[in-house]
């Protein structure tokens, strides 16, 4: 509830925002360029536009900004269409990809569920590490004897797209393109060039190299049936200087003209901003991509609240949510496969580990929250997301309405051992008030009941037992009797009007 004033700025990179009271008790706020890395000589005739600002104002609080915010995406920027799931290979086999291995990735995705196969890192150059190959955007004859046309043939077979990992601004100093052009880097003169992640900036402001990126890139997506692209960016932007200027806002600026030239040529292909994970979201490169790789901290428990923060500002249809292997690459955290699962189902779902070497339990957990997020896809990507507030700030809600407020899903979340006794109840959101609402119980943990094990909950609510019709006013201000949850488990709550 309130008064809420937001903006957010259309551009990509550093920025800068300020946020001033004045001496007559004005509040005043500016978001533009950051001035710091920012250099511009405009000659006679020349021209310069300053990035957009979208901004607005809600009295009704922080879900019409996000309602405001969501539409104007759909409305304006968005491709229409639900998002496919998509299959990732990084945590299965990391920089060791092979035509063969990626084969049996593959077959085994599509039989989890997945529609969309991409391809990550390892497939180019001697690219066996990160240490090596960034710049050379050949396909490595080692892994891919026959080339990836082999690959795509065979994901195009089981009636999968196909997809595939660049990160084209960035150069390894063990790399052929560095050896051969090492005055390409982005860097200032009579400094020493600073590597992250071992890998230098291509300096897209000198024309030879930004023509270099386009053909290479032109060739992958040219000559080969690729579908979607996940482009990455795995490092900051340290000493930008072109001709011994400041140059990150130039490198900006031809980042948009690569990515707006590839748009063109290939229309049909979307582009996933993965950045490093969180890197590059913004209204601007949304123009141009058709996914955000929300945060590389793939843990279910962590994604809760970095998904909670995506949403107030981007809708769910953006948002990529994977679910990962049972023991998380990034904390060594391990949840069950509901947990993960559900976490994953509200955004732009895609699966990643290893279906090979995953046992049937886990393999037959993919295949049911792939199969879950198909049939609720239509109302979570089309539908209003809403937050909902919970007394306990060890518990999350929130969920979706369609448009006509006839179906909706919610997710309660426990993240942590609630700080009381019983649970609130859940009062939903979104709802028609006159309406009657069927409350289905889609999924839910082992709940422990009568103290078993330390356990505290004796008694499940009625309508988790036995089929409830209730009104949507009821549903709104008296709300559901929710049960005691352990903590990193979650339950799944569905709606249909009748």
């Amino acid at each position: 509830s309130g008064d809420v004033y937001f903006g957010a700025l259309r551009r990509t990179g550093n920025f800068s925002g300020v946020v001033e009271q004045t001496p007559y008790g004005e509040t005043l706020v500016q978001l533009g360029l950051n001035a710091h890395d920012f250099c511009l000589k405009l000659q006679a005739g020349e021209t310069f536009t300053s990035p957009a600002i979208i901004c607005g104002y809600s009295n009704s609080g922080f879900e019409t900004m996000s309602h405001n915010l969501h539409n104007f995406a759909k409305d304006f920027i968005l491709r229409a269409g639900l998002r496919p799931v998509l299959y990732n290979s990084w945590e299965a086999t990391e920089f060791g990809v092979t035509c063969e291995e990626q084969k049996k990735l593959a077959k085994r995705a599509q039989e989890l569920g997945a529609e969309l196969f991409v391809v990550d890192d390892g497939w180019f150059g001697e690219r066996n590490g990160i240490e090596n190959g960034l710049g050379d955007w050949y396909v490595n004859e080692e892994k891919f004897p026959n080339g990836i046309d082999e690959l795509i043939k065979e994901v195009k077979s089981l009636g999968l797209l196909f997809g595939i990992w660049v990160e084209p601004e960035m150069i390894n100093p063990d790399s052929d393109l560095y050896r051969a052009h090492p005055d390409w880097v982005l860097a200032l003169p009579g400094y020493t060039p600073l590597t992250g992640r071992h890998q230098f900036v291509l300096n897209l402001n000198i024309p030879e190299a930004f023509d270099y990126l386009l053909e290479r890139m032109s060739w992958l997506l040219g000559e080969h049936a690729v579908d979607y692209v996940k482009w990455d960016m795995n490092r900051e932007l340290v000493q930008p200087g072109h001709q011994g200027r400041a140059a990150a806002d130039a490198q900006t600026r031809q980042f948009y003209r690569l990515l707006d030239t590839l748009v063109a040529r290939f229309p049909h292909i979307e582009f996933e901003s993965c950045s490093s994970g969180g890197g590059r979201i913004d209204y601007e490169v949304l123009k141009r991509s058709h996914r955000f790789w929300a945060s590389d901290n793939n843990d279910a428990l962590e994604r809760n609240t970095i998904q909670r923060g995506m949403s107030y500002f981007f809708p769910p249809e953006v948002m990529g949510a994977h679910i990962g292997n049972r023991h998380c690459h990034a904390t060594f955290r391990q949840h069950s496969i509901a947990f993960r699962g559900l976490t994953a189902l509200f955004g732009h779902m895609g699966l990643e580990l290893d279906p090979v070497s995953a046992d049937e339990e886990e393999r037959a957990g993919y295949r049911k929250y792939a199969a879950l997020h198909k049939q609720w896809r239509d109302v979570i990507h089309h539908g209003v997301q809403w937050r909902i507030d919970m007394p306990d700030a060890t518990t999350l809600a929130h969920g979706v309405v369609s448009p006509d407020e006839a179906q909706a899903i919610f997710l309660v979340s426990q993240l942590a051992m609630p700080d009381y006794t019983l649970m609130a109840p859940l009062r939903l959101a979104g709802l028609e008030a006159s309406a009657r609402y069927q409350v289905t119980l889609l999924d839910h943990p082992n709940i422990q009941i009568t103290g078993e094990g330390g356990h505290t909950m004796r008694k499940l609510p009625a309508w988790m037992t036995t089929p409830q019709t209730v009104s949507g006013e009821w549903l709104q201000q008296a709300g559901l009797a929710l049960p005691i949850l352990d903590p990193e488990s979650a339950i799944l709550i569905g709606l249909q009007r009748v």
